[in-house]
């Protein structure tokens, strides 16, 4: 779906972890863009239908790419910069309060 522009020098980053998959990024990625070059485009499901959703703006504007990041829920994986060794989950439903 989504592919990074041909010819443009790969700048190796690490390697970040979706459900337990490694997925390699390059630096200066977010979450959400290593997540979309690896052919992941689920991030979460809806709170009320269930579906599956998955970035939209790319800019922290419609919450469609929310997900669990190192246990934390709700973060915005375009703003997220990519880190090596993060643990991405998909997250499911609604937040869960303590």
């Amino acid at each position: 779906m989504f592919k990074r522009i041909d010819g443009a020098a790969a700048r190796p980053g690490g390697t970040l972890f979706f459900e337990g998959r490694a997925v390699a990024f390059e630096a200066g990625d977010s979450v959400a863009a290593a997540l979309l070059a690896a052919s992941i485009d689920g991030f979460r499901d809806h709170a009320v239908t269930r579906s599956a959703r998955g970035p939209y703006c790319m800019m922290g504007i419609c919450f469609e790419c929310l997900a669990e990041v190192d246990g934390v829920q709700n973060r915005q994986t375009c703003l997220l910069k990519a880190e090596d060794g993060m643990a991405v989950r998909r997250q499911r439903g609604a937040r869960v309060l303590p």
